[in-house]
């Protein structure tokens, strides 16, 4: 199993699909799994894949469905995998693309070689990274399975089965130009951002909850009052109520700031997903556990205050798990995975499936 399945992971990677950029990473897995599963492969309005896979020795199983995203972050361009001591990693310049290329490429190692399984729909999604846009746009319509595990987490263990409510808010702030030399004609929009944050909390507020500014721009020359700011912010809470209450406060801490010298402040607060949480007694958390603990390891669940697909998806009605592809460092330059843990998901995967086959 293991030198096809390298071999496969290693092709993936080598094709380029940063954000925005998966339309041909998705045309040519799309060819893939028809030639290699006989899939019935769609192509969403929004750019997913659904692969549609019939059912091996399980006529009577309920359909599952197995998903990864296509996309990776940067720098994510001319990526060449390494294989050497047990261990994939890019040359150095780039990210690996095991987030998450080895979630696929165990899934489809897992469709191939289970002895049996239901009908299985393999889901790849775009733009995940970018704010999970592919699973916001899935077309449900398209799929049978109500219930199904995205493989994209690290750890080969855990099952995530929940995930905060997540708000953003784009802030533009106008004040009014002046030169240095004059500086009470103008009203600086840095220094009305800067007084706004200094008013709510940042980092993390308590175990469920953390607020950020991650960036700001403004300003145009050395010697002049910056009239114009844009800032990026965000936060994210397990508790619903504490998400909303905080990117409130966040909002209106802009407004005053703005208001009380003369400035504007537009904010735009968005509302990306909602705290969701799939229970522990769930007919596919029961599943995943027997899965995980088939292919020898001690299951362990979880709630995390990242956002995955599985939190979108959850959130349109299909009750969903995040498992492990292995990797580490995601997101970095230093992203590697172990070929033994590559392995080892698309074990758990298998089990998986044919636990499933059998009811």
């Amino acid at each position: 199993m293991g030198s096809k399945l390298v071999e496969r992971f290693c092709s993936m990677v080598r094709i380029d699909s940063e954000s925005g950029n998966e339309a041909r990473f998705i045309d040519e897995t799309k060819t893939q799994l028809e030639a290699e599963l006989h899939a019935t492969c769609v192509i969403d309005q929004h750019g997913n894949l659904i692969a549609k896979v019939e059912a091996k020795d399980a006529t009577d199983a309920t359909p599952i469905f197995l998903a990864a995203h296509a996309d990776t972050v940067k720098p994510g361009i001319g990526i060449e995998p390494i294989v050497a001591e047990g261990v994939i990693r890019s040359k150095g310049e780039t990210i690996l693309g095991a987030d998450d290329k080895a979630g696929l490429a165990a899934i489809v190692e897992a469709v191939l070689t289970a002895e049996r399984h239901p009908a299985v729909e393999i889901v790849v999604t775009r733009g995940e990274e970018v704010g999970l846009v592919g699973a916001k746009h899935l077309d449900l319509s398209l799929l049978d399975a109500k219930q199904g595990v995205i493989v994209d987490s690290e750890s080969l263990s855990e099952i995530v089965i929940g995930g905060p409510t997540h708000a953003s808010l784009d802030i533009e702030i106008i004040g009014k130009a002046a030169h240095a030399a004059e500086p009470e004609e103008g009203i600086s929009a840095i220094r009305v951002a800067a007084k706004a944050i200094a008013r709510f909390e940042e980092g993390r507020l308590d175990p469920e909850t953390v607020a950020n500014v991650g960036t700001i721009h403004g300003g145009m020359i050395r010697n002049g009052t910056p009239e114009r700011v844009m800032i990026q912010a965000e936060c994210r809470s397990l508790n619903d109520d504490k998400c909303v209450r905080q990117a409130e406060a966040m909002k209106a801490a802009f407004e005053a700031a703005a208001a009380e010298v003369g400035a504007t402040a537009d904010v735009d607060l968005r509302i990306e997903y909602r705290a969701s949480m799939t229970p522990e007694d769930s007919d596919i958390i029961c599943l995943t556990k027997k899965a995980i603990a088939a292919a020898g390891l001690e299951p362990t669940t979880r709630v995390m205050l990242g956002g995955t697909d599985a939190l979108v998806l959850s959130g349109r009605g299909l009750e969903t798990a995040v498992i492990g592809f292995g990797g580490q460092a995601a997101h970095s330059t230093d992203e590697r995975i172990r070929v033994d843990d590559l392995e080892k998901a698309a074990e758990i995967l298998r089990h998986l499936l044919e636990i499933a086959a059998v009811g």
